[in-house]
């Protein structure tokens, strides 16, 4: 089962490292559907449950929070 989430890489990670695991989001069965770069560092994905837990592991040196993509709306 695959889920959409917003996955937030730490500052002091490179770019390249960033693209890395987008590219491979994209080769374990996901799909990258927008890239961010400029107020944060990271991207929204579908991510396969299996390669989610393999993203959830980096979390307390590379990613600093991975969250489940949904819509936000204001009153």
């Amino acid at each position: 089962m695959s889920g959409k989430y917003i996955v937030v890489f730490k500052d002091h990670v490179p770019q390249s490292e960033v693209d890395k695991y987008a590219s491979e989001v994209n080769a374990n069965g996901g799909k990258v559907d927008q890239r961010y770069d400029s107020v944060l560092k990271g991207f929204s994905a579908t991510i396969p449950e299996s390669f989610l837990l393999q993203l959830q592991s980096l979390q307390s040196d590379t990613i600093d929070y991975i969250e489940p993509d949904s819509v936000v709306t204001t009153q």
